[in-house]
């Protein structure tokens, strides 16, 4: 039975989006450093609140494992003579590891033969290795932001204040920057900031609970959860179901005490949106609902304290969203003075990018790329795209947005329906901008549908032209969201639309800005495009040979190409699928090693001279319409089916036909054949790179 290894990390408050990631990367960094310094373990727990982050592991090894070592030493020729015998090298290297020379052996690397020892390793006590190893735990947590304090040289999320390290409820002595460790951790800051002695993770969590600190955030959860739902049932209604707050929530505080407050009724004039984006946004409040879904006049805000007179807080509470929501009614009321057509002038005075232009000269370029889509998936709808995409971003210069900017959109929807544009158009303008994160609603319309395309493509072309691409460290214009949003409607949609050519009247729409060579752009932005795309498939569970078979193939068709992954990964199991591969690597590997001189412009039918070759040919032109029909119709798995067809007469080919025979308009013709064919089968996939 090993031991219990507590860890405990006591701060400043630390921002409540910064915590949820660290309960995973806590849990990874111990399991990966306890492995590598050979400490066997059981479980691990990880918690969080706004001042600790908390590590427990179970059943931890009182020592490391032994292990043992090969060590090298000088090469062979220089530690034994020619008759085998030891040379001073190899006498000098058993002295100084502290072995007889007969000890030493001799091995093979690649750098050659060596003498070499092993050694036995006898594993150290782990409470010694973890003062080490703690430390590098602590400091490997990576956050959005880091800080430094005092003159110290150590970064955290936020300055540290006392570390408990324990394992079998002995102190593991360490320093980090001005604070060493050791048993006590503190209670809540307010309503018990006193010392509390660590003994076990059990007592631990019981003693901070009566010092109203609540460790375990799913309990923290809960208890949201479950006080909301009971205050907002109090007047009659439901709280509106916000899981992004809900966690928020819980990682803002240490002992969760729900209150309800109430507005007054002369606010619900406001749009829905409008109430829930000042009470979420600014002060974490819940809205709550009645069983249609409309708002009602209260609120329920969670506090970490609990007072002696919570209608006090609740006053306070009041007080603040009141003048948040008068200021909200007032730029409401006046921005309704002017319509959204008036504002779209104003855009000129917003910067896009200080060498694309203004958020106005976007708009005219998502406009035209807009009616450019539409031409191919939805022409009837092009006068609504047309407007629609002129007032897109018209709100951008609107009060309301100006305080609160995730109601872009929103509120532009909200503006254009009150002057009198159609709903369709009204529609649009809200969903251009989805989806906002993974996993949030798509564009119902495709007129929104296709806007959203439009802008995305613009912003993606615009930044890569003027070569500020994302890195691996930054992406501040947001591209690789852009590309997975244009990724996500296009499947949705299942608009079949050409990569390319997107692309390419993107950069014409430039006119000019774009200072790197266009078709430079052209392939970085469709190969950005493609790499997102490919992230998006392995997130599915798809194999990363499928996925390349394809997407290296062929890729100008995002919606083409998820379905052929998706074909194509249903078809692997088959027994008959080895024989699609089998023959496509037999004909692309005599392509590919051919001389690209020797392989003729195109098939020359009366110099198929062999019986074999004549078949193959037939069998290839039988092929190739059959497969335009299937891929015209997205219908993957009978042209997969055609695919398999074709192994007879390629074999029976390769048996009987002498491609690279002496008749060098004979190989030419054989090898243009083997080429066309393979083109039909890249149609679908690359399948050399399918691992069998």
């Amino acid at each position: 039975m090993g031991k219990e290894l507590i860890l405990e990390i006591g701060t400043e408050e630390i921002p409540a989006r910064f915590l949820p990631p660290v309960l995973n990367e806590i849990k990874e960094i111990a399991k990966r450093e306890l492995e590598e310094n050979r400490i066997t373990f059981g479980d691990i727990i990880s918690m969080a609140t706004p001042r600790r982050i908390v590590l427990c592991v179970i059943d931890v090894s009182e020592k490391q494992l032994d292990t043992k070592m090969q060590i090298l030493g000088p090469p062979k020729k220089d530690a034994f003579n020619s008759d085998g015998s030891p040379t001073k090298a190899a006498l000098g290297f058993a002295k100084s590891q502290n072995v007889d020379v007969s000890e030493i052996r001799v091995v093979k690397t690649e750098k050659g033969e060596y003498a070499a020892i092993e050694k036995e390793i006898k594993g150290e006590d782990s409470k010694k290795v973890l003062a080490n190893v703690l430390p590098r735990i602590i400091l490997s947590l990576s956050f959005p932001k880091t800080m430094r304090w005092a003159d110290l040289d150590i970064r955290f999320a936020r300055p540290i204040h006392w570390i408990v390290a324990l394992l079998g409820g002995e102190v593991i002595e360490f320093e980090l920057g001005n604070v060493k460790s050791g048993n006590k951790t503190f209670g809540h800051r307010f309503m018990a900031p006193g010392p509390i002695e660590v003994k076990d993770f059990n007592s631990y969590k019981e003693s901070l609970r009566k010092a109203y600190v609540i460790v375990d955030p799913e309990e923290r959860r809960s208890i949201i959860q479950k006080e909301i739902d009971t205050l907002a049932r109090e007047v009659g209604g439901e709280i509106l179901k916000d899981e992004e707050l809900l966690e928020t929530n819980t990682f803002l505080v240490e002992y969760p005490v729900a209150l309800r407050g109430k507005f007054s009724d002369e606010y619900l004039s406001l749009p829905k949106e409008v109430l829930v984006n000042a009470m979420k946004e600014h002060q974490k409040y819940f809205s709550v609902v009645d069983k249609n879904g409309n708002i009602l006049p209260y609120f329920i805000a969670i506090s970490n304290t609990r007072a002696r007179d919570m209608s006090v807080v609740v006053t306070g509470n009041e007080r603040v969203l009141k003048a948040r929501l008068a200021d909200a009614k007032f730029f409401y009321e006046d921005d309704k003075k002017y319509p959204l057509e008036k504002r779209v002038e104003r855009l000129k005075g917003i910067i896009f990018q200080s060498k694309l232009g203004s958020i106005y000269d976007k708009v005219l370029r998502i406009e035209a790329l807009s009616e450019f889509i539409a031409e191919r998936v939805h022409p009837e709808l092009k006068s609504i795209i047309k407007r629609a995409a002129y007032l897109c971003k018209a709100d951008l210069v609107t009060q309301m947005v100006g305080e609160f900017p995730k109601l872009q959109g929103i509120m532009g929807r909200e503006y254009a329906l009150l002057h009198g544009e159609s709903r369709d158009v009204a529609d649009a303008i809200r969903e251009h901008y989805l989806p906002v994160y993974a996993g949030d609603m798509l564009p119902a319309t495709d007129a929104g549908a296709i806007i959203g395309i439009a802008d995305r493509m613009d912003s993606i072309v615009g930044i890569f032209g003027v070569g500020e691409a994302p890195t691996g460290a930054a992406d501040p214009y947001g591209l690789r969201r852009a590309a997975l949003g244009i990724i996500y409607i296009l499947l949705d949609k299942k608009y079949r639309l050409s990569i390319k050519e997107l692309v390419e009247r993107s950069i014409e729409l430039f006119n000019g800005r774009i200072e790197r060579p266009a078709n430079v752009v052209k392939n970085e932005v469709i190969e950005f495009i493609k790499m997102r795309q490919k992230f998006h498939l392995l997130s599915q569970g798809l194999s990363t040979d499928i996925t390349d078979a394809v997407l290296e193939a062929s890729y100008n068709d995002i919606y083409d190409a998820s379905e052929r992954v998706k074909a194509l990964s249903g078809f692997k199991n088959r027994e008959d699928f080895l024989e699609i591969v089998t023959a496509f690597k037999r004909v692309i590997n005599m392509v590919q090693n051919a001389n690209p001189a020797e392989i003729g412009k195109e098939i020359v039918k009366k110099d198929l001279r062999e019986e074999a070759e004549k078949k193959l040919f037939e069998a290839y032109t039988s092929l190739s319409e059959r497969m335009d029909y299937f891929i015209e119709r997205r219908d993957y798995e009978s042209a997969l089916l055609e695919l398999v067809k074709i192994k007879g007469p390629v074999d029976a080919f390769f048996n009987t036909v002498l491609v690279m025979c002496d008749d060098l308009a004979l190989r030419g013709n054989r090898l243009a054949l083997l080429r066309e064919l393979s083109k039909v089968f890249l149609r679908i996939a690359d399948f050399s790179r399918i691992v069998t």
